[in-house]
């Protein structure tokens, strides 16, 4: 059983930067009038400090997630093959890729063995550029071998840090949103700070290292603060053009990094599409978001060797019929209150149908099955109907993907991070509701527009994009525990900017008619300043009470195992067992595996099927023969598999085969229970088939 144990052995003012409505900065002519002076000079040091600050808590948090790693393992002083079992599941197999690369004879044989891999997948040879996103290890592995610090710096080490450098990125993106937001880089200040202090539920890299989602994250917070930065008004040509370039690589380098970018980049553009559709974002901004999405993930389509699975993608199918239909509506966008409802509902029906037509045409041309099981999952995950499928019923018994726990708000709400983010996720959407209705009323109600104006102020369009982006994101993690990350994340950005933005003081202290431009200063300042004070004083002595325990990699069973493959079985050895172990065995021998945690392909997840019939109330001659279809040389059966207590009855891997196979009816699914990491292993087994 792998275990973490104690350690045994010690180790010796920016005031003026408020961005002012559109009413009041702007003359009759159109043009902005230039900054007195002194308000340029004290802007540009207000920058420079804010800058600063940003650079050193992204610095800050890289080195904080780098030393909880070292010390929850003591990663410099395990053995390699320990350092390799620390990447469990699919993170060791993303890593084997990556020392593949590193201990190729050269680059381009390096290549070769990854476009044309017979290893990870036995009695067949897949393209490994592909199937999976593994560009980024290609990367690291290319740049470690032509740079001068093999004497140095080991190749896991390089891999390491470039992933908690990338945690730098991520928060220096978020405070950069938040920061536009608001107008003031103190709300970036406690945007990072919240990050840092909810770190258990804001990111997983310390434990999950080469995880997909721990590359892509932080270019899609780049891509979110872009596009914030984008959805300003009275952007010059250039820095419109300049910061489509920057959303385009940001877009691009998210897609390449993560294979299930087309779905958050679906949600995105759901997001575009809602905010379009009120008059609350500028049309022709919108559509150069969608044509840079479908971009992004065509080149991406094109870098892996024009994967099926992309082109069948539900992104590429809405923002093409969003583009559709808009030709097809060309006055979508006039008329009185009940003329703009009945075009909006024609318009989100046609834009449905053609989604689904193109989608379905595209699948039907292309053969694709590629992500069946996804929507399988979704369909008995929502209630429309209970499945013997075994990768659906696989999914909804892993308590990744099932529900947010409702003790994850507990803990958001003692850094008062969730008290905040819904008094200001209240206050904005009655706003939106308001502007909403203001547009689509039309604007020859003049009278109506400035009664409402003295109780509310003009949503600005990059603060409806992340209402609506908060929101969305907000459901799917609460219908889907693994996805929490990018809510909880943008949780924080969402939350600073409300507490440190004036157009949210303004409107409160108007609804208690106690505004005054003074007093709404005085207080976007001050509560953001105690908000800090608290959690520094409540949270500090945690974290460094966090920061001096020290821990020790335990796992001696997989340490047995692993040596005794490496010393008693034959290079070109095949062995079968759970995806979750197999990994392990091909980074730490490289011996060939006959299926692999990787399951977005139909094939795979029919062979997975196939090789737990170990587990499942089979006949030994059926299960060798199965085997051998394979090429199976050695399976290995694990303990915790056979007398599984993680999950509860009808959940066990043996209960969900039985069911899929027919040999059980009518076991109630009851869901998953224990810890809420991806793997548990236990006295794994090695035996030789004859």
């Amino acid at each position: 059983m792998t275990t973490i144990r104690q350690r045994r052995v010690g180790k010796g003012t920016e005031a003026a930067e408020d961005q002012p409505s559109e009413e009041t900065n702007v003359k009759p002519d159109g043009k902005i009038p230039p900054d007195p002076p002194g308000g340029k000079l004290w802007n540009i040091l207000s920058i420079t400090v804010g800058g600063i600050v940003a650079i050193s808590l992204g610095l800050l948090t890289s080195v904080y997630v780098a030393t909880l790693h070292e010390n929850d393992l003591w990663f410099s002083n395990i053995k390699e093959v320990e350092r390799e079992i620390s990447f469990r599941t699919e993170c060791g197999l993303y890593y084997s890729y990556y020392k593949q690369m590193i201990q190729a004879a050269s680059i381009q044989q390096g290549l070769h063995g990854l476009v044309y891999d017979n290893k990870t997948e036995s009695v067949r040879t897949i393209n490994i550029l592909e199937r999976m996103n593994v560009y980024q290890e290609v990367f690291l592995s290319i740049l470690y071998r032509i740079l001068p610090i093999q004497q140095y710096l080991e190749p896991v080490y390089f891999y390491i840090y470039t992933l908690f450098g990338l945690q730098a990125v991520y928060v220096i993106a978020l405070y950069v949103t938040s920061w536009l937001l608001s107008g003031t880089w103190l709300s970036g200040l406690l945007a990072a700070c919240w990050y840092i202090t909810n770190r258990v539920d804001t990111t997983r890299v310390e434990f999950t290292i080469p995880l997909r989602e721990n590359w892509a994250l932080p270019f899609f917070a780049v891509q979110v603060a872009a596009i914030t930065y984008l959805l300003r008004t009275h952007l010059q040509p250039a820095q419109e053009k300049l910061t489509l370039m920057a959303i385009f690589i940001a877009t691009f380098l998210f897609s390449l990094t993560w294979q299930f970018n087309q779905f958050m980049m679906l949600i995105q553009a759901l997001a575009l599409f809602i905010l379009d559709c009120l008059d609350m974002l500028p049309t022709a901004k919108v559509t150069w978001l969608y044509i840079i999405q479908i971009s992004g993930l065509l080149l991406v389509c094109v870098l892996q060797f024009f994967n099926s699975m992309i082109l069948g993608s539900l992104l590429i199918s809405f923002n093409v019929s969003v583009l559709i239909a808009r030709i097809i509506q060309k006055n979508l966008k006039k008329g009185g209150l009940l003329s703009r409802l009945g075009k909006l509902i024609l318009h989100v029906l046609l834009v449905l149908c053609l989604t689904l037509l193109i989608n379905k045409f595209i699948k039907k041309i292309l053969n694709l099955e590629s992500d069946e099981h996804i929507f399988k999952f979704l369909k008995a995950k929502f209630g429309f109907g209970a499945t013997r499928d075994f990768d659906a019923n696989l999914y909804l018994c892993e308590e990744a993907f099932g529900l947010l726990p409702l003790n994850t708000f507990s803990r958001l709400s003692s850094t008062l991070l969730f008290y905040i983010y819904g008094f200001v996720l209240f206050l904005l959407t009655v706003a939106a509701v308001i502007v909403a209705f203001r547009n689509l009323s039309g604007s020859n109600q003049v009278q109506l527009k400035k009664k409402m104006e003295e109780y509310t102020v003009t949503l600005k369009p990059d603060a409806a994009y992340s209402l609506v982006h908060t929101v969305l994101f907000g459901c799917l993690a609460l219908s889907t525990m693994r996805m929490k990350y990018l809510w909880t994340s943008h949780m924080c950005v969402f939350a600073s900017f409300g507490l440190c933005s004036t157009e949210v003081w303004k409107l409160i202290l108007k609804c208690l008619h106690l505004y005054t431009s003074q007093r709404t200063q005085v207080i976007k300042y001050s509560v953001p300043i105690i908000t800090l004070l608290y959690i520094s004083f409540k949270f500090w002595p945690g974290i460094m009470d966090e920061l001096s325990e020290l821990r020790e990699f335990y796992d001696p069973d997989t340490v047995e195992l692993m040596n005794w493959i490496k010393s008693n079985t034959p290079n070109t050895a095949v062995f079968a067992g759970s995806m979750q172990l197999l990994a392990g065995v091909k980074l730490c021998t490289g011996r060939t595996l006959t299926n692999h945690p990787h399951y977005e392909d139909k094939n795979l997840r029919e062979r997975t099927k196939q090789i737990y019939q170990i587990y499942a109330k089979r006949s030994p001659g059926e299960v060798h023969g199965i085997l051998r279809s394979f090429g199976t040389d050695y399976v290995i059966l694990e303990d915790s598999i056979c007398y599984e207590r993680r999950h509860s009855r009808g959940c066990r891997l043996r209960d969900l085969l039985d069911v899929a196979n027919g040999h059980l009816t009518g076991l109630p699914l009851l869901g998953a229970k224990g810890t809420n990491h991806d793997f548990y292993q236990s006295s794994p087994y090695a035996c030789q088939l004859q």
